[in-house]
């Protein structure tokens, strides 16, 4: 990394910063800016680095994940949940009263996506 990208990372925090503490402030643009002593022009320019960035470090998160695309699962629920044991060698989850039993060897990643469609209001 060059001097140029680290001052480049050290304005884009310090923006991200002091962007976040005019949202918490509840200050309005103008206000902020005066007591910055920045233009708005400079304001609008900075709060768009930082989004740009900010996309930027979610695409690169995505383009790392080792969680395969999303797909549709056919899903069936039990009914709800009685006292009982879960055979050997299966994973068991609960979750508001109903239960997802698969065996062990399914993949984490998409009982995990599976659970998230479950507790997720409709």
């Amino acid at each position: 990394m060059n001097s140029r990208e680290i001052t480049m990372e050290i304005r884009l925090a310090q923006w991200t910063q002091a962007l976040k503490e005019r949202k918490a402030n509840g200050e309005s643009i103008d206000e902020f800016c005066q007591s910055k002593g920045v233009t708005r022009h400079q304001y609008f320019y900075w709060r768009r680095k930082v989004l740009d960035a900010a996309c930027e470090q979610l695409a690169d998160v995505q383009n790392k994940s080792s969680l395969p695309a999303p797909a549709f699962t056919e899903v069936m629920l039990a009914e709800p949940i009685s006292q009982g044991t879960v055979e050997p060698n299966f994973i068991c989850v609960e979750v508001d009263g109903y239960k997802i039993t698969a065996g062990s060897a399914y993949p984490t990643e998409a009982l995990a996506a599976i659970l998230c469609e479950v507790v997720r209001p409709c």
